[in-house]
């Protein structure tokens, strides 16, 4: 029998016995090899397989890869694969927590303190970079004496509004309570935000009944935080 070339070793034929690059794809007729005349692991992918794969064929039709943060999603054609970053853009909020408080809290203290209020919500940035948005609604508010009381959120164990007035002043009687700030915590562990008051004479109280402190049903405080990507 004649060969071309040396004589193979064994029959049938191994990659071993054929030097690389001497069969290329156009000498192969098309249709003419079968899944089931290739023995497994034979093919090497790394060396062997050259080339951009399709989408249609199981591959992605790109040559590239995306850069960090992206990722492969289908194009706005429906027609092809692209790479594209993902998650939320800038000035969408990303998480929402909230909690809330239906009993009046009391308090004598003329610095700032919790009463035991509940008003309290942990949340953990995705980003160092991101912004806090803050709400609260304690209800009716007041001081018994009629001089004033103030409410203010913790950061932690850090006052974020007015170190003397916070962000909320009572200065007569009850009345509706409710403000808002956005935060720049900068960072990405867990941080804690409550409402803190307190009074200048006699009594202050937070989320009361009615203006003067007795009888109908009390108000539902609430603190609400929520993330907004920069």
């Amino acid at each position: 029998m004649p060969f071309i070339g040396n004589k193979p070793s064994a029959v049938p034929l191994t990659s071993a016995d054929i030097a690389d690059s001497i069969i290329t794809s156009a000498k192969i007729v098309d249709a003419t090899i079968a899944n089931a005349d290739i023995a497994n692991s034979t093919i090497n992918l790394t060396t062997k397989v050259t080339g951009t794969l399709p989408y249609t064929n199981g591959g992605t039709g790109l040559a590239t890869l995306g850069t960090a943060g992206q990722a492969l999603v289908v194009n706005s054609g429906a027609t092809a694969l692209q790479y594209s970053t993902v998650g939320a853009t800038a000035g969408q909020v990303i998480q929402v927590l909230s909690a809330y408080d239906s009993t009046q809290r009391t308090t004598t203290s003329t610095s700032f303190v919790t009463a035991s209020n509940t008003l309290s919500v942990t949340i953990t940035p995705s980003s160092a970079s991101n912004k806090i948005l803050i709400f609260v609604y304690t209800g009716l508010c007041r001081n018994d004496s009629g001089t004033g009381s103030y409410q203010t959120i913790y950061r932690g164990a850090t006052n974020i509004g007015d170190s003397t007035y916070g962000f909320q002043a009572i200065t007569s009687n009850a009345f509706p309570c409710s403000y808002s700030f956005l935060d720049s915590p900068a960072t990405t562990s867990a941080t804690t935000y409550q409402v803190y008051f307190r009074g200048t004479a006699n009594t202050a109280r937070l989320n009361q009944q009615d203006n003067d402190g007795g009888g109908g049903p009390f108000y539902k405080a609430s603190i609400t935080v929520m993330e907004v990507k920069v």
